[in-house]
């Protein structure tokens, strides 16, 4: 557990990985060095899920404004008149 100190990239791995720590963790059979590596390298696979999550969750506000905004402009478009066909600028 000790020499895990490597950067992880993916969400999912370091979600697998933050779990087998807590199980390790929580079996109880990890000596007192050991469980403390374990404690801090689950501390830093948590920040490193957060982060992760937190970036997600602004990509996804950004996208959204844009598709409500473009949506909210269709609608407005739209409802002046000749029924549920979008209007294409391109067309």
């Amino acid at each position: 557990m000790a020499g895990k100190t490597q950067k992880t990239s993916s969400f999912e791995a370091a979600l697998a990985e933050l779990e087998q720590v807590v199980a390790e963790m929580e079996a109880g059979q990890l000596p007192l060095e050991d469980a403390l590596a374990a404690y801090k390298r689950g501390a830093e696979l948590l920040q490193h899920c957060r982060g992760r999550l937190e970036d997600a969750q602004q990509q996804v506000r950004i996208l959204e404004e844009g598709t409500l905004k473009i949506f909210a402009s269709n609608f407005a478009d739209n409802s002046s008149g000749a029924g549920n066909t979008a209007k294409r600028e391109d067309a």
